[in-house]
């Protein structure tokens, strides 16, 4: 029963970020090691794409960080993850 309780109290904000963060990640990865030119359909979804994904590339760490900080830093909060998804992303694309 207290399970149950647990997955209750998880916004449906915090899994929307979560959602979008890792759609950010793998969108963003595909563009670096896919050929996404290769057909004429893939390369123009792509352009169309890409920035608003820049866009939430920057704008979901900051997101996450603040209402991090309203859930007083809770290590079981989708947003830590959310957070650790994006910086991750970030971190291997400049590597």
């Amino acid at each position: 029963m207290s399970e149950t309780l647990a997955v209750d109290k998880v916004s449906k904000t915090s899994k929307f970020v979560f959602v979008l963060s890792i759609l950010v990640s793998a969108v963003w990865f595909v563009g670096q090691k896919v050929n996404v030119y290769q057909y004429a359909i893939g390369g123009t979804v792509y352009e169309m794409l890409w920035l608003p994904m820049v866009g939430l590339l920057l704008l979901l760490p900051a997101f996450s960080i603040f209402f991090l900080f309203k859930e007083k830093f809770n290590l079981k909060s989708l947003y830590l993850y959310s957070f650790l998804i994006i910086a991750l992303t970030v971190s291997l694309t400049f590597i």
